[in-house]
């Protein structure tokens, strides 16, 4: 077991699939700030994959690597911040990039984190700008998106969607 598996909590009911032999896996993390907007960074224009489209907090799951330890990596990897809680599952989908990779599965999830929201610390060699999307923002995610390709806009839009985070335990 992990030290990210120490740290981080998982709500009674979250799915955690664990992958079989030879499958290739992604994880993805929606996180909402105080306000309830949600975090996404725009991919670089020489990214193989999406380039240059607004994506989620998120990458490949290694060898060996859990779900969840590939969630934590990920989330501090990518912002600085640390995944403290994972609160729903917001589905898993499988697809296929365009990077000759084959096919992969992708489990995303609403997580909550630790660390200064205000200053993530972006990989910047992998992406141009970050921003908060609020349910008025939401069609900025499909820009440079074909037709189909609005995962992130579909899981923000349900995570959003289970909003507000705490009037009860039912909705999330």
């Amino acid at each position: 077991m992990s030290d990210h598996q120490h740290r981080t909590a998982v709500e009674a009911g979250v799915e955690v699939p664990v992958p079989a032999d030879g499958e290739r896996w992604t994880v993805g993390a929606v996180i909402l700030n105080r306000g309830g907007a949600a975090f996404a960074q725009r991919r670089g224009p020489d990214r193989r994959l999406f380039p240059d489209c607004w994506d989620i907090v998120g990458g490949h799951v290694e060898p060996g690597e859990s779900l969840l330890d590939a969630l934590a990596r990920e989330v501090e990897e990518e912002t600085g911040w640390c995944l403290r809680r994972v609160r729903r599952h917001l589905g898993t989908t499988t697809w296929t990039g365009d990077d000759g990779g084959g096919t992969r599965h992708e489990a995303d999830y609403l997580v909550e984190v630790d660390g200064d929201l205000d200053r993530p610390a972006l990989e910047w060699s992998k992406h141009t700008a970050y921003d908060w999307f609020g349910p008025a923002d939401l069609p900025r995610l499909k820009e440079n998106r074909g037709p189909g390709e609005y995962l992130v806009h579909d899981l923000i839009a349900k995570a959003l969607s289970a909003l507000p985070l705490h009037s009860g335990p039912h909705m999330l």
